[in-house]
Parts: C-alpha cells; structure tokens; sequence
C-alpha cells in the first residue's frame, strides 16, 4: 500500500484527481450559493479558500509529479486540509452549540494586497450568518460535512507524505 501510494503520488493523474475532486467541491458551493440561494458566511468563504489551497496544491502537482516539486505540492495539500478542517470544526461547534459569545465576523479578512472580496464578490463576498443552518443532508450539517471531507483530504496527504520515506 505504501510503495502504491509512493507511485501514485509521481504521476499526473494522482494530482489531476486531487484538483479535480478540489474543484467538484467549489462547483457545489457555487451551485449551493448562486442556484438555491443559500447564503455563505465567512467561514464558508475562509473554508472555499482551503478548497482552492487544495485545488492549487493539485496543479502545482501536476505540472511535476516526479520532481521535488511534489513535496511543495504535499505540504500546501497538507496545510489547506489542516487549516480548512479547523475553520470547519469552529464552524461546527459554533451551530451546535450555539452562543452569543461565539460570532463571526461581517466581511472576510483577506489582504490589503489581495482584495478577493472586492476582485470576485460572486465568489468571496459573505452574506451569511455563520450560526444561521441553512442546509442538511443525512443530519449532518454543511460544516459537519466539511469537516469529513477536509479530514479525508488530510488524512491521505499525510500518508502520501509518509509513503514518499519508502521508496521499494
């Protein structure tokens, strides 16, 4: 399994299939936000940035998966599903346990230099409240779902990681 997943990780489609499954998810917050009209907080828009940090880690992947050029690749992986499953864990407890003391804020915090909010409102721009549930599927809320799924994205980058100290 480890020598599979050291393979795996060297070729382009091991990284085309990262950035691919990145991008269904972006398409699904776009059809969720722009089709049944739900509104997205700032840490929907903080979590669709963890997305792209992994849709950007699957590109700069691809373009050389047999290079140290990977190992870049693995640790922006790494880092985006870390920081997107801890902005949907805060996410999660702030709807189940909801309290007046827990709030997010009004407009996503991005840099004097990188404007997103402003770039593309249609993608970055929060109009939600992050308390507010506003859909569900098998009783599990949108950020509980983040939750698995940045969970699954960390998880098997640490073991792609691990399985590059094993070469045969």
């Amino acid at each position: 399994m480890v020598v599979f997943l050291y393979k795996f990780s060297q070729t382009k489609l091991s990284w085309l299939l990262l950035s691919l499954t990145a991008f269904f998810l972006e398409v699904v917050a776009l059809f969720f936000q722009h089709v049944m009209g739900l509104k997205p907080c700032v840490l929907c828009i903080y979590e669709r940035c963890a997305i792209l940090g992994i849709l950007g880690a699957g590109f700069l992947g691809f373009i050389a998966p047999k290079t140290r050029l990977r190992y870049a690749s693995m640790a922006l992986w790494a880092y985006s599903s870390w920081t997107g499953l801890r902005i949907s864990w805060e996410h999660s407890q702030m709807q189940l346990n909801p309290s007046p003391f827990m709030t997010c804020d009004f407009a996503p915090k991005f840099p004097h230099w990188l404007p997103l909010d402003k770039w593309l409102p249609q993608f970055f721009s929060a109009t939600g409240d992050c308390s507010v549930r506003q859909w569900h599927f098998m009783s599990l809320e949108m950020p509980q779902w983040l939750v698995i799924i940045f969970s699954f994205y960390f998880f098997v980058s640490i073991f792609v990681f691990y399985s590059q100290f094993f070469k045969k």
